[in-house]
């Protein structure tokens, strides 16, 4: 894999680096001790008592630091550096053509979702001029709609990020219906952070009165949260100490920071939107299968008609489990991917085709077949649909 036999020249390159780097430092090491001598033995001419030949010294010292040979000895090992990095930067130039237009094809885009997506993305990350000067200059006002939801978000966690929970809270108690589960965990965890702040900087009387308020509901019997509010309970008796108690790693900011993602989180789920921006991922999603758009962009190039009108990669694009939000069925037979259309058939003999690989190897809905995969032999009628 040539991603592999990169990895491998930049190591090597790494690995002469240092090799240099240290023969450099004990070649220098070596010359200061030679010079230090000599020096030592010069101010000891001062001592009347014991003259001393300075031309000697240095002679002596002309003739050990010949010996050393320290510019021939960093000559060599900058000399093996180079040529590794020389084949580095070649071997970069020969495999990652930086001219990635190839990989572009001449389609037609949807302009209004493709302003939609970069407005929202800027929109989300809190970066509203932006997000306008975009939609100003598409000429379509109406994709504002976002604007002023995602100027919420970004109001409660700016609230979080000076240990202000209250406007957060109040969000939940007004979408409390509406939020899942996942948002009553994000409330009890928003107490929770409140009552220690309290216990940290506050009275151990005040954050009883807040855990008899505010956690008390989720420490009933069935709460399945009756335990977390247990230990939290024991915290009480490091009040103003706690980063120095059994319980320290509630004090962690790490704690705010995870607050802060599952209130994004819910924030977007709400809007019906994802927690990662569309934008982003689509975006990283194409680095990431750029090489192999450019491997196949080469191979057809003499075909750029076939190209052009292609539908369908002919070859797998593989993505990190992060580009993967659902199940997808590609026919080992066809290639083809599943679809309503073309939906993926469980054989008798647990092998899964698309049920057109399967009539066309029928070639009768009566008539037996051979699976591909092995000796068993099914019918259409014996094969079943899978959902996934």
């Amino acid at each position: 894999m040539e991603l592999n036999s990169i990895k491998d020249a930049f190591e090597r390159v790494v690995k002469k680096q240092k090799l240099s780097s240290s023969k450099s430092q004990e070649v220098i090491q070596q010359v200061h001790r030679e010079i230090e001598q000599a020096l030592t033995q010069i101010l000891s001419a001062q001592d009347p008592s014991a003259p001393v030949d300075q031309k000697s010294i240095l002679a002596e010292l002309k003739l050990k630091l010949s010996a050393v040979g320290p510019v021939q000895q960093l000559e060599g090992s900058h000399k093996e550096l180079n040529l590794n990095l020389s084949k580095y930067t070649k071997l970069l130039e020969r495999t990652l053509n930086p001219d990635i237009s190839k990989a572009y094809r001449d389609v037609d885009f949807d302009y209004h979702i493709v302003n939609q997506l970069i407005a929202n993305h800027f929109y989300r990350q809190g970066l509203f001029d932006l997000g306008d000067g975009i939609i100003d200059e598409a000429g379509e006002p109406e994709l504002t709609i976002v604007k002023s939801q995602f100027s919420v978000m970004h109001q409660l966690l700016e609230a979080m990020k000076v240990k202000n929970l209250e406007p957060a809270l109040n969000w939940i108690r007004a979408n409390r219906e509406q939020l899942n589960q996942n948002g009553l965990n994000l409330e009890l965890k928003l107490h929770s952070l409140q009552f220690l702040e309290i216990l940290q900087n506050g009275t151990q009387a005040d954050a009883l009165v807040y855990a008899r308020t505010h956690l008390a509901p989720f420490a009933s019997p069935s709460s399945p949260h009756k335990d977390e509010v247990l230990k939290l309970m024991g915290c009480l008796l490091y009040a103003g100490r706690l980063n120095n108690s059994p319980y320290s790693e509630f004090t962690s900011p790490t704690h705010w920071e995870k607050a802060m993602e599952d209130l994004t989180g819910q924030f977007c789920s709400l809007l019906a939107q994802s927690y990662n921006s569309p934008l982003s991922m689509t975006m990283a999603a194409g680095f990431e299968g750029l090489p192999t758009l450019l491997k196949l962009a080469n191979v057809m190039a003499a075909k750029k008609q076939e190209w052009q009108a292609m539908k369908q990669l002919p070859v797998p694009v593989e993505l990190g489990k992060e580009f993967q939000f659902h199940s997808i069925f590609v026919c080992p037979v066809s290639r083809d991917q599943g679809s309503e259309d073309n939906p993926p058939m469980l054989m008798p003999c647990l092998h899964v085709l698309c049920k057109q690989s399967i009539m066309k190897l029928s070639k009768s809905s009566t008539r037996t077949f051979k699976c591909p995969y092995c000796p068993a032999e099914a019918s259409v009628a014996q094969c079943k649909q899978l959902h996934f």
